[in-house]
């Protein structure tokens, strides 16, 4: 069996070829995400058997994908998934969440799955986190269409945390509502604190604040205390890691509002240069291709559920928003990028595996196939683009944004 330093050897290095590779596609038709998971998976014990999980792999894959949400919950405006595109999400995505449990419903009946409510949560998952570098090396971030897709990709994932910690919590489900509720309430906690003091700070702020350009790296230190205490926390109460992550983030996001481009380059240095490489890579160690190959026909029938349940709902919810006007081929798009799971399959299967109820080989199809819409479905939407996507300007602005 390969030691750890093997292992992280292999995954180091698919972490460095992944982008050289795709950087010789055109257009960046092919995402980096999809190289990094077909590497681990052909590194991965499954296939050639260079790299294995063991204690430190995992420790730093539950870092990466941690990093992952936080990045995510970072980005999201709280203004906005709250305002109208926001409310627009959370009905598509309940829409979604019944027709889930209706079909699975239906193939349990059948014997054809396993774990309905892991099942059923998974469809609905959208993957914003693996979605953001995808959107920022397009340059729809800041577009009308990015911004819905942040939206659906915002309540795809929160929607499905949610779901995960009430309904496959390890207690019942009133204890787990109480817990979450509670868990909820202090992370946004911060909200309460007044601006002013943020914004002034105290002789501890300017101490944080001197520190970050330093050796001392206190900005990066407090991020990663912050995501390490909350993830820990919902640990202990049951929940899953990727809720303290998102709340993380969403705290990070209020202390500084306006942003902090210095902390950001780091962050994103340290999450997309090492952690959440490694969560992809490891990812798609986990694959197992011959239960995949085994069952084709399971693949694409849950490939066809994650169009019909996460992609039709939000397309025709794209396309009765009259106050954003999307052509039929940008609606089309947002609906691509919305069914593009992958990082909750991965923690819905995990969790059902480990309580039993779902065996190896059903997570590997699943898994499976949230990376084939990992692989196809960004690439479609690519490929749909008709023009490079213009910024958004602000009615005040006279001249055109500066690029950062």
């Amino acid at each position: 069996m390969p030691s750890a330093g093997a292992s992280l050897f292999w995954i180091s290095l698919i972490a460095v070829l992944a982008p050289l590779a795709a950087g010789f596609v055109p257009r960046r038709l092919l995402p980096e995400v999809v190289l990094l998971l077909v590497f681990g998976m052909l590194v991965g014990p499954n296939v050639l058997g260079l790299a294995v999980d063991g204690a430190e792999v995992d420790l730093l894959r539950e870092l990466g994908l941690g990093m992952l949400f936080l990045l995510a919950g970072f980005e999201i405006d709280v203004s906005e998934i709250t305002g109208r595109g926001g409310r627009r999400a959370l009905t598509t995505w309940l829409v979604s969440l019944a027709a889930a449990f209706g079909a699975v419903f239906l193939l349990g009946q059948t014997g054809m799955a396993t774990a309905e409510i892991a099942v059923a949560i998974a469809l609905t998952s959208t993957a914003l986190g693996t979605l953001l570098p995808i959107l920022k090396d397009g340059g729809l971030q800041n577009t009308p269409l990015g911004r819905t897709v942040i939206n659906h990709g915002a309540i795809g994932e929160l929607g499905p945390v949610i779901a995960m910690a009430v309904l496959l919590g390890s207690r019942g489900d009133l204890k787990s509502i109480l817990i979450l509720a509670l868990f909820v309430a202090a992370a946004v906690a911060v909200g309460f604190i007044p601006a002013r003091l943020l914004r002034e700070g105290s002789d501890l702020l300017a101490v944080i604040r001197r520190g970050a350009g330093t050796t001392a790296q206190t900005t990066v230190r407090l991020t990663m205390l912050l995501l390490i205490t909350l993830t820990a926390i919902a640990t202990i109460f049951g929940l899953d890691i990727i809720l303290g992550a998102f709340a993380a983030g969403f705290i990070l996001r209020r202390v500084v509002p306006s942003g902090d481009e210095q902390l950001e380059t780091k962050l994103e240095g340290l999450a997309f240069g090492f952690l959440i490489p490694v969560f992809f890579v490891t990812s798609g160690m986990s694959i197992d291709i011959g239960a995949v190959i085994a069952e084709p026909g399971i693949l694409l029938a849950f490939l066809a559920l994650l169009v019909l349940i996460r992609g039709v709902p939000v397309f025709i919810a794209t396309r009765l928003d009259r106050q954003e006007n999307f052509t039929t081929r940008e609606q089309f798009r947002v609906a691509l990028y919305a069914t593009t799971g992958l990082p909750l399959i991965v923690a819905v299967t995990g969790v059902a595996v480990d309580a039993g109820e779902m065996s190896t080989a059903s997570a590997s199809i699943l898994v499976a196939a949230g990376a084939i819409t990992v692989l196809v479905l960004p690439l479609i939407a690519t490929l749909l683009a008709s023009d490079p996507p213009k910024l958004e300007e602000s009615p005040h602005e006279v001249h055109p944004r500066e690029p950062s």
